[in-house]
């Protein structure tokens, strides 16, 4: 019983070292070691639980009963240690970011987490919202393209829309699977999401993508009377490839050559937060993986070489994108992310802050992993409230005019220091 006691130790401290320190690199333990840690760190409190119950457990059978089990006992509270900081890095990030948000939040206010989303974060249905499911927004690439809308059940006049875009790599994803928290939150208080699916690779090329989803706020605009939405103010969020992707929509919008056979349709966007969001598709800095190019981008999304086509890779790098017409930003990055580079959205914010008129947040969440918004958590509720109250700024900026209107109410100087802002 008491090697048995050492081996669950061992491997329960494995995963909470393995969450702190993750694996950037090793090309056999990359994959592996991001599904833990991002799991560990985002349920820390559900580990904690199972390790406690399982040391209760080996104790009453008799595990101490020689040094073999001490040891284990000693492995077993440095874990409990490690994932109490890992706790502590959330509770912190969700109140730094509050700070950073300036008058967008007060002490005491927000929803809170609530018990039964900390216990069960997967459950993913809200109260008060509707959903409808798989309607067609548009026909491309032989099939027919769909979204899902999360909205209040009593719809009155010029709710303010966001469109949700899934990542996935540009090859797999679904809008059944990301943003829903977001836009459960979101739509509780107001708003109308559109959760859209959009065509991948390898199947669709660069930038086909990005077409289908400047085809989708079109079709909002055009539907925006059935849904009550305020054709005035879309907006985009998305992660991962979808943060790139919310990252082109807010800074194409005048590029004509994206919206073929639709050129004169309105696809703006007034808001755009990307959530760790690829900004760099030519590997400038050198952060990426090895084969980010040679195995995935080329051959799948791009269709093309990046010695051949250096242009072609640059126009579809956010990073390479950035202009003075760039509507409002809230970047969100995790500092432990190991798939979207950290160092490309400290790059882009920079760039962004240098060109841009109009304000850019930057929350750099400590010891945040990629995808942490997929479910409810400690650090991913205030995120969702917080993305929220940006919004509902940004809103009022364009309604009353004015970039002193968000000015006032959110910390946006454009210094190195704001880059630790959450």
């Amino acid at each position: 019983m008491s090697v048995l006691f050492l081996l669950v130790s061992i491997w329960g401290a494995l995963f909470t070292l393995n969450a702190m320190y993750p694996v950037r690199r090793n090309k056999l333990l990359f994959g592996p070691s991001f599904f833990a840690s991002w799991m560990t760190i985002e349920l820390a409190g559900h580990h904690l639980l199972w390790q406690g119950v399982a040391t209760v457990v080996f104790i009453l059978l008799g595990a101490l009963d020689n040094w073999i089990g001490w040891v284990g006992l000693a492995i077993t509270v440095v874990s409990w240690i490690g994932l109490l900081v890992i706790m502590r890095d959330g509770r912190r990030t969700a109140q730094r970011v509050r700070e950073a948000m300036g008058g967008m939040h007060a002490d005491g206010e927000g929803e809170g987490i609530p018990f039964s989303r900390i216990l069960f974060p997967f459950h993913l249905k809200r109260r008060g919202v509707v959903r409808e499911k798989d309607i067609a927004y548009a026909r491309a690439g032989g099939r027919e393209l769909k979204l899902d809308v999360y909205r209040p059940e009593e719809l009155a006049e010029k709710h303010p829309a966001i469109l949700q875009i899934h990542g996935g790599g540009w090859v797999i994803g679904d809008k059944r699977e990301q943003g829903i928290p977001l836009l459960n939150h979101l739509a509780a208080n107001g708003w109308v999401g559109f959760n859209a699916n959009y065509r991948l690779s390898p199947t669709a090329t660069w930038p086909e993508h990005l077409i289908d989803l400047k085809r989708a706020v079109v079709w909002i605009r055009g539907h925006a009377d059935e849904y009550g939405v305020d054709p005035d103010f879309i907006a985009v969020t998305g992660g991962s490839a979808g943060g790139h992707l919310t990252a082109m929509m807010g800074l194409t919008a005048d590029d004509r050559t994206l919206q073929p056979g639709f050129e004169d349709a309105d696809a703006s966007v007034q808001a755009a937060v990307p959530f760790y969001g690829v900004f760099d598709f030519t590997d400038r800095q050198g952060v990426n993986h090895d084969d980010f190019l040679s195995r995935f981008l080329e051959p799948m999304v791009m269709k093309a070489f990046i010695a051949d086509e250096p242009e072609k890779f640059a126009a579809a790098s956010p990073v390479d994108r950035v202009n003075a017409d760039a509507p409002p930003f809230f970047v969100i990055h995790g500092d432990r992310d190991t798939l979207a580079p950290l160092e490309d959205a400290r790059l882009f914010v920079d760039r962004l802050r240098e060109a841009s008129d109009e304000p850019v947040v930057y929350a750099e969440l400590q010891g945040a992993q990629h995808a942490f918004d997929i479910f409810y958590s400690m650090r991913s509720t205030p995120v969702f409230e917080a993305v929220e109250r940006f919004l509902e700024k940004v809103r009022r900026h364009v309604q009353e005019g004015g970039p002193e209107v968000i000015e006032r109410d959110i910390r946006m100087e454009a210094s190195d220091t704001e880059r630790d802002v959450a």
